[in-house]
């Protein structure tokens, strides 16, 4: 994940965990990333890729601030630099200020726009607000129609909050009107801030220490928009009947065909469900490199990339250790769950709670999870036969 011009944003949204980070650099700043860094970024990644395609995803803050002009440096480079691979480029934005300029650039460069958007206008606008408050779902949705005017690749990223998550069917039928069939839905947790985070003059607390002897707080203070496990576990099944009734092989949600992947015995996946970290760096604008980009902090801090080969930093034994601590560290309820092989223990973010044994270490949405993994189960054993058989997973819905 790439941050052009770092955490700056020109929204104001209340839940965003990034926009603080500007405090990590000194005071009057200058958030955009350089030439030679940009540079070195694309010819060193595109170098590293061990397969024939190079998969660039730009994020922020909101990489828009970067400017246009800079993401038509960016094409220029990996041209450059492609050496026979395949480029893709994914661009995480909020839409706002998206306009002509921007989609005939995204169409021309066949870049897969990500929209953030929380549902209908009275849920999206409960957090995603602009630098003076005013709510910012008018200008979101200017941003979809512009790129279907222009058939730009998008998608949608649903920020799952205290709000819209007692709405989830509203949500679903929503993004399914605004013509998003790739849905991806992230769950928000965040904690108040505790000594560590203090120290740094942050609002939110570092993600949890899991490794040995760590010290861990008995009290955990989550903040006011932060998601119930189960709340999420209501919000996933509800969703997940009516799209297994209508809408396999229609609709893409992240989530079903992360979970459809693990029963099939699929590689990869979304990371918060894999085995082990690793390989979801962040890359900030000056060339800071980070294991994770919930982890951009000094600790987690790999190298940069003007004085440090990337390929040396993320197979680094500090790398390694991180990455491998996802598993090492699965509490025995963990270990010993029946749905192990969809969660593997959830993100490391999230990793704050108590099993019932009073080991530490397990998801904060460990109930929620296993709720929704247990109920989709037997639909998705039948599409993971299906698969098998070398028919379609859709042929489910005739069956509902």
């Amino acid at each position: 994940m790439t941050k052009p011009a770092g955490p700056l944003c020109n929204l104001d949204c209340s839940y965003c965990f990034y926009l603080e980070k500007t405090k990590l650099f000194p005071r009057n700043h200058l958030f955009r990333m350089s030439d030679a860094v940009l540079e070195a970024y694309v010819r060193s990644y595109i170098a590293a890729q061990p397969g024939e395609v190079a998969s660039f995803a730009w994020q922020g803050g909101e990489p828009t601030l970067a400017g246009l002009p800079f993401f038509e440096k960016v094409v220029a480079l990996q041209a450059r630099h492609a050496g026979g691979k395949r480029i893709e480029n994914a661009f995480q934005t909020n839409g706002t200020l998206l306009n002509d300029a921007w989609c005939t650039f995204f169409r021309k460069h066949s870049f897969l726009v990500g929209i953030s958007i929380d549902g209908p206008q009275s849920l999206h606008d409960a957090y995603r607000v602009d630098r003076k408050g005013r709510p910012t779902y008018r200008d979101v949705i200017r941003g979809v129609e512009l790129c279907k005017k222009h058939q730009v690749a998008f998608n949608t990223l649903t920020v799952i909050n205290a709000k819209n998550v007692t709405k989830p069917l509203e949500v679903y039928r929503f993004l399914r009107e605004i013509g998003s069939e790739f849905i991806q839905f992230i769950p928000l947790v965040e904690r108040l801030p505790d000594a560590a985070s203090d120290h740094l003059g942050l609002s939110l607390a570092h993600p949890p220490d899991l490794s040995a002897g760590a010290q861990f707080s008995s009290k955990v203070e989550l903040t006011e928009w932060s998601v119930s496990p189960e709340a999420l576990g209501e919000f996933y099944c509800k969703i997940f009947d009516r799209w297994v009734s209508r809408d396999v092989g229609r609709v893409f949600v992240q989530l079903f065909d992360n979970t459809l992947g693990k029963w099939v015995g699929a590689p990869g996946g979304v990371c918060v469900f894999s085995e082990t970290c690793g390989r979801a760096l962040a890359l900030e604008h000056n060339g800071d490199l980070y294991a994770c980009d919930h982890f951009v902090y000094p600790r987690y801090k790999l190298g940069n990339l003007m004085t440090s080969e990337m390929t040396d930093m993320v197979e680094s034994t500090t790398m390694q250790a991180f990455g491998e601590a996802k598993r090492s560290t699965l509490p025995r309820q963990c270990r010993e769950c029946e749905v192990r092989f969809c969660c593997n223990g959830d993100c490391p973010k999230h990793r704050f709670g108590r099993s019932s044994d009073g080991e530490y270490g397990i998801s904060y949405l460990c109930a929620g999870l296993k709720r929704f993994f247990k109920h989709s189960a037997p639909a998705m054993r039948e599409m993971a036969d299906l698969y098998r058989q070398q028919r379609s997973p859709a042929e489910i819905m005739r069956k509902n």
